[in-house]
């Protein structure tokens, strides 16, 4: 007769024996001691159990008399390893199954140098707990490093350890020094911005009613400008505008001060500001309410550009709307160099027509009434930076 069995309980079957062939699985308690090669026990050290692929299962500190214990270890062959630094290494092979492993005396051994023969350490012999467990003499750094190769390491390691803390603690420190430089640099450029507007606004906008404005031009139409300035957003009307000067601003040279007088030293004395002068001995005769005086003024904007050298050209047209010829036309600009006042002046003539005087002397800076010269001033890249100028058109008249 046969007997058929539905599918199910095979597959029933089959769960049982998987569920208890784990359950059947069982781990193991491994403890032992350690003891310095002078056979004091050693303690406070890390101890670790690694599989034979040198891989760490687990790792504990042993106590202070020595010893330590790993928890749920499996059934297999395994190593506990001890570098106590200068007290030395060991590496012991343990074999766990069927019972919990105590007892295991695990003896440190010093790195001796190349020259030095050493003498062999017998084996502690075997507890009866240990009946399983094959105990053999302690080497230096694991069964896969050559003996002679664990002899040329440094005797050392506990100062090794120490260096590459202290290493560790400087590249900190540099970090933190490179952070609290970068702040400071922070810090500075916005007090620097406070002090001179112009370190970050290159545009100076001169409106009508004498003011001016420090900052950067975002959008501009036909009608109106806005302006970012330090106090905001600010919108302008062309009509308030009189001109927009692009300042180029350069950081200026300290001036090198030995260091043998440098309590004693001080500063020069602020510069007087220089103001251009006129050649003609009554500038009031110039007046434009006079009927048959010369009247030359200025035409449109001051173009400035730079060229490849770095120099700064400003270019722009003089028109003479008096009623007499104006000989020897020019422009005289004043430079303020910084903000405390220094200025710097640079005279340019205009291209006029030529006239002969009656002494022989022939110029082209002569502008009849109604005629227009061309001015072009050269400022080269060695005059340095200026925060803004101002000009006077100076002439002359003879009969």
């Amino acid at each position: 007769m046969t007997i058929h069995r539905p599918k199910n309980s095979i597959l029933l079957a089959v769960s049982y024996l998987l569920i208890f062939g784990f359950v059947q699985a069982k781990d193991y308690d491994v403890s032992g001691q350690v003891f310095d090669s002078n056979g004091d026990k050693a303690g406070k050290v890390t101890v670790l159990l690694l599989d034979n692929s040198e891989l760490e299962v687990q790792s504990t500190k042993a106590k202070g008399n020595g010893k330590f214990k790993f928890k749920k270890v499996l059934s297999g062959e395994y190593f506990i390893r001890v570098d106590g630094g200068e007290l030395g290494k060991a590496n012991v092979p343990v074999t766990v199954s069927e019972d919990d492993i105590k007892g295991i005396q695990v003896s440190l051994q010093q790195t001796a140098p190349a020259n030095v023969v050493k003498e062999e350490v017998p084996a502690a012999a075997p507890t009866k707990k240990q009946s399983v467990a094959a105990v053999a003499p302690p080497i230096n750094d694991g069964p896969l490093v050559p003996e002679s190769a664990a002899e040329d390491e440094p005797a050392d390691a506990g100062s090794t350890y120490i260096m590459n803390e202290l290493s560790f603690e400087i590249k900190k420190l540099s970090a933190e020094v490179k952070h609290l430089s970068s702040e400071l640099e922070n810090l500075k450029s916005l007090s620097k911005m406070w002090v001179n507007p112009l370190a970050i606004y290159s545009k100076e906008i001169i409106m009508k009613n004498g003011s001016t404005v420090f900052g950067k031009i975002v959008y501009q139409d036909e009608s109106e400008l806005k302006v970012e300035t330090l106090v905001g957003y600010l919108i302008i009307k062309r009509d308030n505008v009189v001109r927009v000067i692009d300042n180029v601003i350069t950081e200026d040279t300290q001036e090198y001060v030995p260091e043998q007088v440098r309590d004693s030293y001080s500063p020069p004395p602020m510069p007087r500001l220089s103001e251009p002068k006129y050649t003609s001995a009554d500038p009031l005769n110039r007046s434009a309410g006079r009927k048959y005086a010369a009247n030359c003024v200025l035409v449109g904007n001051i173009t400035e550009k730079k060229d490849n050298q770095g120099n700064t050209i400003f270019t722009g047209e003089v028109k003479n709307i008096g009623g007499r010829r104006a000989d020897f036309v020019k422009m005289d600009f004043v430079f303020r160099k910084n903000w405390s006042g220094e200025t710097k002046t640079l005279t340019t003539f205009a291209r006029g027509t030529y006239h002969t005087f009656d002494s022989g002397i022939t110029t082209d800076a002569t502008l009849l009434p109604g005629s227009v010269g061309a001015f072009e001033l050269y400022v080269p890249h060695a005059f340095g930076s200026f925060i803004g100028y101002s000009y006077v058109i100076d002439w002359e008249e003879y009969e």
